[in-house]
């Protein structure tokens, strides 16, 4: 089993345990909002360009909330059984950020969350998909921001002037930093005032 798929599982499964009510850290989304955004982007092939393109975004958006008005059992089973067919030979590629990233979402969206230990070879393959995309996260630095892991790893994800950030942890943690979240456990040296300004960025991509 991928990690794409041992994500999603543990996902439904935090889904079922916190609840359809539930905050997650996806804005004002709960856990049930949250769950139908993953079945339009999955099975509606119509309305999921709303999710990166503007104008599609209203239509995406309708779509979404009506998805998320239906039975919570039957969404949890739609997001657990996965995209159809046709995307299934690509979903280990497709689905591993996303179902990772929305997994601790849910969890960290309530207080008392702890960091969970991954196996060496799942942190491997998010740092192998982090070196890719951190650079659009943090392409709005004015500072130079690189990445690096306990354990010696290092990537300048983005290069701007003589001053650097260095953002330090596991590369589950500078995933989910990269992606926006802001509930992370990390450490950060470099200026002050600079490391203030890594944290506040707009990193979405």
């Amino acid at each position: 089993m991928s990690m794409a798929q041992r994500e999603r599982q543990a996902l439904v499964r935090a889904m079922a345990d916190t609840g359809p009510d539930a905050p997650t850290l996806c804005g004002d989304w709960t856990v049930r909002d949250l769950a139908a955004h993953l079945i339009v982007r999955e099975r509606r092939p119509d309305a999921a360009p709303g999710i990166f393109l503007k104008p599609f975004a209203p239509y995406e958006e309708n779509v979404r909330r009506k998805v998320a008005g239906r039975e919570f059992p039957e969404l949890l089973d739609q997001v657990r059984t996965g995209p159809p067919f046709y995307l299934r030979p690509v979903d280990a590629l497709m689905n591993l950020t996303e179902m990772f990233v929305h997994h601790e979402d849910v969890r960290r969206g309530t207080p008392g969350w702890e960091p969970r230990q991954l196996p060496a070879a799942d942190e491997a393959r998010i740092w192998k998909v982090l070196t890719g995309m951190a650079r659009m996260a943090y392409r709005k630095s004015p500072v130079t921001v690189a990445l690096a892991t306990p354990d010696g790893r290092r990537t300048v994800t983005h290069k701007a002037g003589d001053r650097t950030v260095v953002l330090v942890g596991p590369p589950s943690e500078l995933l989910l930093h990269a992606f926006g979240r802001d509930e992370v456990r990390l450490e950060a040296t470099g200026e002050p005032a600079d490391v203030e300004t890594v944290f506040a960025l707009d990193r979405s991509v």
